[in-house]
C-alpha cells in the first residue's frame, strides 16, 4: 500500500493550524469563530476542528503504517508492542505536559514557564531518531538522562494553589489523548483490519458509547468511567476508526483508479456523517469539551471534505509543491509539535511582550499565523526528528 502525499500534507497543514490556533491565547479582539467555544455552548469554532481533524488523520495513516511494516517482515506481535510503545510515549508527553498547566512553582522549584521546555527537551532526548552513526553508548547515555529527568521532575512536582497536589493524570493533555485513540484505533485495525465491516462495527460502537454517555445510558460506576474517560467516552477512537475506514475504501477505489470515485465518495460520506451529525445535536449540542456525537461526527465530515480537496489537489493534479514550506509539519509532525514550547519559554526568560498594534485583530491574527510557519520551517531544519 504505497504511502499517499496527500495524507502528509492533510497532516502538515493540520499541524500548522493547530500552531496557530495554540498561538490564539496571545491575542484580544479576534472573531469568536476562531477559538474554542465555551463547554456548556451549542456550537464550534475553528480552534475546535483541529484536534478531531488530527486524530481522523491518525486513523488515515494507520493502515499504510501497518502494510509498510508488514512489508518489512514485521510480525502481528512486533506490530502490537510498536503500537503499545507509542501509545505509552504519546501517554507520557501528555501527562507532563498536562501537569505543568497546574504546576504550583514555589513549591515544586521550577517555574511553569520551565517545565514545558524541559520535559520537552527531555521527551527528544528519549525518543529522538538519532543517526545510526551514532555512538550506540551516548545515544543510551542522552535517552538515560532524558528519562531521569522526567522521573525526577515527577518526584519534585507540586500543584494546585497551595501545592498539596502530587504528579497525577488529569484529562491527559492533548498528546494523551491522542495516544490512548491511537492505542484503541490502531490495535483495532490490527485485528480486525482485514475486514471493512468489522472495523466499521467498531466504529459504530465507539459511537454507540458516546451517544449513550450524552443519553446518560450509561451506569456511573467508578471502574467504568476510568476505563472510558482516557477514550472520551469513545469519541476519540472514533475519530481514528473513521479515518481509518476512509482509507480502506478509499484503497479499493484508488486501486481500481477510480479517482473521480474516491472523490464522490469522501464528499458523500461527509455529507451523510455532517446529516447525521446535525440530527444528533439536540444530545447535549455540538461541543469538542463535552466531546458529543455531533461534534464527532460533524468535524469527521469536514476533515473528509478537506482529504478529497487536498487528494485531488496533491495526488490527481501533482502540485504537492504548493505545500512544500511546511512539507515539515507533516514528517516531522511531533518534533514541531512541541517547538512553541520552547519559543514561549525564550519570550518569557527575556520578558519579551509583543506590541499591541500586533496582539490584536487582523495584524494579530497574521502575527500568529507567521509564527506557526516559523515554527514549522525551524522544524524542517534542526537536526531533530521525535519519531516514535
Amino acid at each position: 500500500m504505497p504511502r499517499l502525499a496527500s495524507i502528509d500534507v492533510l497532516r502538515a497543514l493540520t499541524m500548522l493550524l493547530m500552531i496557530f490556533v495554540n498561538d490564539l491565547w496571545s491575542l484580544h479582539d479576534i472573531p469568536l469563530w476562531l477559538e474554542h467555544t465555551a463547554a456548556k455552548e451549542d456550537g464550534m469554532g475553528l480552534a475546535d476542528v483541529v484536534f478531531p481533524a488530527f486524530l481522523v488523520i491518525v486513523g488515515m495513516s494507520t493502515p499504510f503504517a501497518v502494510a509498510s511494516r508488514r512489508a518489512k517482515g514485521e510480525t502481528t506481535q512486533q506490530i502490537f508492542i510498536h503500537i503499545i510503545s507509542r501509545a505509552f510515549a504519546l501517554i507520557v508527553m501528555g501527562v507532563f505536559l498536562v501537569n505543568g498547566e497546574t504546576i504550583n512553582a514555589n513549591a515544586t522549584g521550577i517555574p511553569r514557564w520551565i517545565w514545558f521546555p524541559l520535559s520537552c527537551l527531555c521527551f527528544i532526548l528519549i525518543w529522538n531518531s538519532y543517526p545510526k552513526s551514532m555512538n550506540k553508548t551516548l545515544r543510551i547515555s542522552l535517552q538515560t538522562i532524558g528519562a531521569l529527568v522526567l522521573i525526577t521532575m515527577a518526584i519534585l512536582y507540586k500543584g494546585g494553589d497551595n501545592g498539596s497536589e502530587h504528579f497525577a493524570t488529569s484529562w491527559w493533555g492533548i498528546l494523551g489523548l491522542i495516544g490512548w485513540a491511537y492505542l484503541a484505533g490502531s490495535l483495532a485495525y490490527l485485528f480486525l483490519g482485514h475486514s471493512l465491516v468489522l472495523m466499521i462495527l467498531f466504529w459504530a460502537a465507539c459511537l454507540s458509547i458516546n451517544i449513550a454517555n450524552h443519553a446518560e445510558l450509561l451506569t456511573n460506576a467508578t471502574t467504568l468511567r476510568v476505563i472510558l474517560s482516557p477514550f472520551g467516552e469513545g469519541a476519540m477512537p472514533a475519530f481514528v476508526a473513521g479515518g481509518t475506514i476512509c482509507s480502506m475504501l478509499f484503497s479499493n477505489y484508488r486501486n481500481d483508479d477510480k479517482n473521480l470515485r474516491v472523490i464522490g465518495l469522501l464528499l458523500a460520506l461527509g455529507g451523510i456523517l455532517c446529516i447525521a451529525g446535525f440530527a444528533l445535536r439536540p444530545l447535549h449540542g455540538i461541543s469538542k469539551i463535552q466531546a458529543t456525537p455531533s461534534w464527532v461526527l460533524i468535524c469527521t465530515a469536514i476533515t473528509f471534505a478537506a482529504f478529497a480537496f487536498v487528494y485531488w489537489l496533491v495526488d490527481i493534479k501533482k502540485r504537492s509543491d504548493l505545500f512544500n514550506i511546511i512539507k515539515p509539519a507533516g514528517t516531522n509532525t511531533l518534533t514541531v509539535y512541541l517547538l512553541p514550547y520552547f519559543a514561549y519559554a525564550i519570550l518569557n526568560a527575556f520578558s519579551i511582550q509583543y506590541p499591541d498594534v500586533i496582539s490584536s485583530g487582523a495584524v494579530g491574527l497574521l502575527k500568529s499565523f507567521l509564527f506557526a510557519l516559523l515554527i514549522v520551517i525551524i522544524g524542517g531544519k534542526i537536526p531533530v526528528k521525535v519519531k516514535l
